[in-house]
């Protein structure tokens, strides 16, 4: 298996794998079909990433998540896992067609019903979740230009010992050449997240070097 980190070697990647939870046979099987996807399916997160995400899940006790692109679901199933019975997830994404793959291997790992699909864009779903109940945790993994706006949403409703995720933020490397050798708006746009992340005085945040970069940016109390 192909390492997500660009700074991991398949030796290393494969020792840290042998010494994380095993990949079970459903999620071998979600990564073969995405896989068959083609290039596309460079955006399926990492299996160490899952695993990374079921255990804050759980340590959080989390109850409502959710979930700023689903693509075909392994992020969503790690989440699932992670909630346990009685938890939800709602999870965001736009593809009926890669959405299709995900609830196919939701119903064999037996965690469909804590996950409440909607297909639309995502600010909408978000803008229109109530402010009264508490996202506990969120995961945003979708286009980067809209980074910024997703995570407001989100942050305005979380309170104090939430935490988000959200992948993808060292970009290959890319967000610390300035300008990168083929910037365009995603690099720019992870870039300047970052930046507003570190100088908002709302959260206190922390960037893992977990497959493609993933920070985790936890809402200070009041």
């Amino acid at each position: 298996m192909t390492p997500k980190a660009f700074f991991l070697t398949d030796e290393l990647h494969t020792y840290l794998l042998a010494h994380a939870p095993p990949i079970d046979e459903i999620q071998r099987d979600l990564i073969a079909e995405t896989a068959a996807l083609g290039d596309i399916s460079t955006m399926q997160i990492a299996p160490e990433q899952g695993a990374f995400m079921t255990l804050v899940a759980q340590m959080l006790g989390a109850r409502l998540v959710v979930e700023v692109g689903t693509f075909t679901g392994y992020s969503t199933l790690a989440l699932a896992r992670g909630v346990g019975d009685g938890g939800r997830i709602v999870a965001c994404d736009v593809s009926e067609e890669w959405t299709s793959v995900a609830r196919r291997a939701w119903e064999r790992a037996g965690v469909a019903d804590r996950i409440d699909l909607r297909i639309a864009p995502a600010i909408e779903t978000l803008r229109a979740l109530p402010t009264d109940e508490p996202i506990d945790l969120a995961f945003i993994d979708a286009d980067k230009t809209g980074y910024a706006d997703y995570y407001e949403e989100i942050l305005a409703r979380m309170e104090p010992g939430g935490v988000i995720l959200v992948d993808n933020v060292l970009w290959s490397g890319l967000v610390a050449q300035d300008p990168a050798p083929d910037d365009d708006d995603d690099t720019r746009a992870l870039r300047a997240f970052n930046d507003m992340i570190q100088a908002d005085d709302r959260v206190e945040s922390v960037i893992l070097t977990i497959a493609d970069g993933l920070s985790l940016i936890r809402r200070r109390g009041d």
